[in-house]
């Protein structure tokens, strides 16, 4: 039995033959060499004729496996990219790779797309390496570039203790601690709210009967002290904590690009203010109804939870459908702004035409506005009650009005779900992309 020599098999110009299901193969060595690890690679090896099927007449490996989809896998170790066949099955694809010991993850994005029956653009298969260049972790980048002192040297760790819940114990506890006040302060907020409906009762009420009874007492806002100073003690530790977070972010324009940034630096006010206008608010006592107003923001910051558990993949799919087809949302808001308006045009004159005479009910509207109120509320399939339709015209406005609202909320609903389960797919492609470039 001839076998090679082993010194030609190292020759990075030595040739070997291969013959899959009767179709003849001829490459270098050396390409088989591209991707260490793998059964073509291990060819290349002096033992492999022992170990693979090696006929020494006509010097060449056998392989009883598709030559269709081998012609791809070696065209993979020349050119470092993987495509397939667009008819290939799926199922069969697996069957191969897993054979010549090649990672699904490497075939090419627009193949894999292809294999999945899936039309999307190149661009789109990027836009989670473009959001990710966005992420925060950005600013603990650019904090490298910046002159070597102890700022350089204590500004990530500390952006990192307030930004990155994981990323120590500490960062831990910080955002365990924070997260506590966060809770706190709206629980405080929903207890403020009491004091606030009571005064707007004790004010109506008021106003109600001084015309009977011509009582001059006026209902006095007061908000229980204990409130305020807890409110005042969490908002202390969310100034701390937002100024600390502010002094050591690498680059404060892009910090307050942050929505969530910005919801922090809103949450500060309203207590300061309250503070400040205390004897204000007595002699304006609707001050503090809008005072309350800007509590609102408070609610807001429970979306900083986020931070403390990882996004759900199907969350940010979502924000990125969403920005992918803001074009066709605006267009389908113009659409039903017009209709709002047609319609409720419609409604106000059928109404008033087609009304009978001796008719003595009450209309249940005064203006043509209210009228555009209904005409939404009844396009978008809400249908309050609040405003009906008494005549012939107006009832068949209403049903025109309802069948096309429910046309043009329905039809864009399946080019959501396909746009929707196109970057799904693909996030996942990615991140299994990622899982084997770790492994």
């Amino acid at each position: 039995m001839h076998l090679p020599c082993p010194s030609q098999m190292e020759d990075s110009k030595e040739k070997v033959i291969l013959n899959i299901g009767g179709v003849r193969y001829e490459t270098y060595s050396s390409t088989l060499r591209t991707f260490p690890g793998t059964k073509l690679c291990s060819l290349t090896e002096p033992h492999a004729p022992n170990v693979y099927d090696y006929d020494p007449t006509t010097n060449e490996f056998f392989f009883d496996r598709s030559a269709e989809v081998f012609t791809y896998v070696l065209n993979y170790y020349r050119t470092k990219h993987f495509h397939c066949p667009i008819n290939t099955c799926r199922s069969v694809l697996e069957e191969e790779l897993a054979f010549w010991e090649i990672n699904e993850t490497q075939l090419a994005s627009c193949c894999w797309l292809k294999l999945n029956k899936k039309e999307v653009q190149p661009e789109e298969v990027n836009i989670w390496d473009e959001n990710e260049q966005t992420d925060d972790h950005c600013l603990i980048i650019q904090a490298e570039t910046s002159d070597s002192n102890w700022r350089t040297r204590w500004q990530p760790k500390i952006w990192s203790i307030f930004e990155k819940p994981f990323s120590s114990f500490s960062a831990k506890c910080l955002a365990f601690v924070s997260l506590l006040f966060i809770v706190g302060i709206v629980i405080i907020f929903c207890e403020e709210t009491k004091a606030q409906f009571e005064f707007f009762t004790a004010n109506f009420t008021s106003a109600g009967f001084s015309e009977v009874f011509h009582d001059k007492r006026e209902p006095y806002y007061h908000q229980a002290a204990y409130l305020l100073h807890l409110e005042l003690f969490c908002v202390l530790w969310f100034t701390f904590e937002f100024s600390v977070r502010f002094c050591f972010c690498p680059d404060k324009k892009l910090f307050f690009q942050n929505p969530l940034n910005v919801i922090d630096f809103l949450s500060l006010f309203p207590v300061y203010i309250e503070f400040f206008v205390t004897w204000h608010i007595q002699r304006m006592p609707s001050l503090g109804l809008w005072l309350g107003l800007l509590r609102v923001v408070y609610l807001l910051k429970l979306l900083k939870i986020s931070k403390l558990i990882e996004t759900p993949l199907i969350l940010r799919v979502l924000v990125y459908t969403l920005k992918s087809i803001l074009r066709e949302i605006c267009i389908l808001l113009m659409i039903l702004a017009f209709e709002t308006l047609f319609f409720g045009s419609l409604f106000f004159y059928g109404e008033l035409l087609g009304i009978h005479p001796s008719y003595t009910g009450e209309l249940h509207f005064t203006d043509i506005l209210v009228c555009f109120w209904w005409a939404l509320i009844t396009l978008t399939t809400v249908g309050y009650g609040d405003i009906i339709p008494v005549t012939t015209a107006g009832q068949v406005t209403a049903a025109l009005a309802a069948v096309f609202g429910m046309l043009t909320i329905t039809i864009p609903i399946p080019i959501f779900l396909v746009k929707f389960k196109s970057y799904y797919d693909i996030a996942i492609f990615k991140q299994k992309l990622k899982r084997s470039k770790k492994h």
